[in-house]
């Protein structure tokens, strides 16, 4: 392997080492906040890069059904929750509308608008913040609907709900998206020389929208109320929930946030490669094996994590492509053998 060769790999791993940090990110902020290892993730990738796709060749996504039967359902579980709670009963002439407007009528808005625009010619950033629309609001229906109700649950249990989910998304994948494959348009198609290597526009793209969504989530998270809500919720439960936090409406925003994270991830990797229905799934769980490098609590250490394992699969690719998966997550054994000798175990709770 001479240096050029090194140096295009090393693009290729960076490029898709990005995309990873942006899961690990969102995993490690899910199950911080909700002790939920948030399975399902990769299939916001897939449903993201191929909603855009069916907008790109000007078709219905179905992904719009969907969100419609995942807002009617969340409807009817927040008003039956209601009604089963005497001291609650009585605000629900007062949430009804709120509700009725966040559940039905904001599904609705979003259902005939891409019903509209389906069929034309759109401009890419339009088709962007369509498929933003039709598809993150789907995170906290799902938060609400299947772990919401468990939310104290032990840990398997939520993995447990956590796999069902992602089964029953593939498989609602297959239904709307069909077996094939798609490919989106890239951003850009512009080509940069320096010296004999030569990075794409794309690749760019990823790396500066990366970037700018790491820079923003530190913020977000270092000087917004809500982010520090999120991260007193991750430190201790108990405690935010004495001091007023809502964890449940914490709970909500960060599955709000991974979906975002998970939808943009499939946009900007849909242009590099194909996407299938089943495909978020590998795509999300090699950043679960860089949240993992972080233990699923440090963003920096996740990230780094993501990166080393995006530049780790693109020489693998080279060395022995037969075997890259295998490489990848073979590496997780290591971590996870320093992890619980340089870690306390934490004891059993007795009841």
């Amino acid at each position: 392997m001479d240096l050029s060769i090194a140096a295009i790999l090393a693009q290729d791993g960076i490029t898709t080492g990005a995309i990873y940090a942006l899961l690990a990110l969102a995993l490690v902020l899910v199950f911080s906040v909700t002790r939920v290892i948030f399975i399902p993730q990769g299939e916001f990738v897939s449903y993201g890069a191929l909603t855009l796709a069916a907008l790109q060749t000007q078709k219905f996504p179905l992904t719009s059904w969907m969100l419609l039967a995942l807002g009617i359902a969340t409807l009817i579980v927040e008003v039956g929750a209601t009604l089963r709670h005497p001291e609650q009963r009585k605000r629900l002439g007062r949430l009804l509308p709120v509700l009725v407007a966040k559940y039905l009528i904001f599904p609705l808005a979003v259902f005939a608008v891409t019903r509209a625009l389906a069929g034309r010619d759109l401009p890419m950033l339009v088709q962007i913040a369509l498929t933003l629309l039709i598809v993150v609001p789907m995170g906290p229906m799902l938060y609400r609907l299947a772990f919401q109700p468990v939310a104290e649950a032990s840990t398997l249990l939520l993995l447990i709900v956590a796999m069902a989910m992602h089964f029953a998304m593939t498989g609602l994948g297959l239904v709307m998206f069909g077996a094939e494959g798609s490919r989106t348009q890239a951003f850009s198609d512009a080509n940069f020389n320096f010296g004999s290597l030569m990075i794409s526009g794309q690749s760019l793209w990823v790396l500066a929208v990366s970037a700018v969504m790491i820079v923003a989530l530190y913020f977000y998270f270092d000087r917004s109320i809500s982010g520090k809500a999120l991260r007193a919720t991750a430190v201790n439960r108990l405690g935010a929930r004495l001091v007023g936090i809502g964890t449940v409406q914490a709970g909500r925003l960060a599955f709000t946030l991974a979906a975002a994270l998970g939808v943009l991830c499939g946009i900007l990797i849909a242009p590099i490669t194909t996407i299938y229905y089943e495909s978020g799934f590998l795509i999300g769980l090699k950043g679960f094996v860089g949240a993992i490098i972080g233990g699923l609590l440090s963003y920096p250490m996740a990230a780094a994590g993501a990166v080393l394992i995006g530049v780790l699969e693109s020489f693998s690719s080279f060395w022995a492509s037969s075997y890259k998966e295998v490489i990848v997550f073979t590496l997780i054994i290591p971590v996870l053998l320093w992890l619980s000798l340089t870690r306390p175990h934490a004891e059993e709770e007795e009841e």
